[in-house]
């Protein structure tokens, strides 16, 4: 039940049915080119910070302009287009940079989630892909994410009770279009939505 990977029919036939005889959208059409692009071509980051954290993390530390290169790199190829200026883009380092624990605490999620099945926790980087029971999930679709999949594969990771596609907007979707992630929260949570009274007194 992994999301990410082709739906199999003994597992999810109903949603593999409708992946393989609907017609995509343009953001899923469209998404296939970009998430191929990610994975061949901008992924690295995420096998060093796996890895070797605490390498990248010397070094993050130690250089304000090895910090600006690593965070900008990532600013500019995951967004759609968005026009950063100078002091967007400082505030984003001086987060980093001035915070209690230092940049290299921001790339050791990615060691502790890939190891933590190795300490007796049942926390491993496969199982967060698995279902999520009892929690209603919803999903803002936005075409210059990192991974942008087709919106049956996302269906798997629990009770999804809202989806929505976004014409516009990567990664950092909740900078880029903060109007269209407020507006999908109140359409979600609203009356007739699908997490309608999920938060007492909501």
């Amino acid at each position: 039940m992994d999301v990410g990977k082709p739906l199999s029919y003994l597992k999810n036939p109903i949603l593999a049915f409708q992946h393989d005889f609907f017609p995509q959208s343009e953001r899923e059409a469209n998404g296939v080119k970009r998430t191929k692009w990610f994975v061949e071509e901008g992924s690295g980051y995420n096998l060093l910070q796996r890895t070797k954290p605490q390498t990248i993390g010397y070094s993050l530390t130690d250089s304000p302009v090895a910090l600006l290169a690593w965070i900008y790199e990532k600013l500019h190829d995951w967004s759609d287009e968005y026009p950063w200026t100078d002091d967007e883009i400082c505030t984003w380092l001086n987060i980093y940079w001035f915070s209690t624990a230092g940049p290299a605490a921001s790339v050791r999620i990615y060691y502790e989630t890939t190891h933590a099945s190795n300490r007796g926790r049942d926390t491993s980087r496969e199982r967060l892909k698995l279902w999520i029971p009892d929690v209603k999930i919803g999903l803002s679709h936005f075409p210059n994410d990192i991974s942008v999949l087709h919106h049956t594969w996302t269906r798997v990771l629990g009770d999804v009770v809202f989806q929505k596609e976004h014409k516009r907007g990567g990664h950092f979707a909740a900078y880029e279009k903060p109007d269209e992630i407020v507006c999908d929260l109140r359409e979600m949570f609203g009356k007739d939505g699908g997490a309608c009274g999920v938060i007492e007194g909501i």
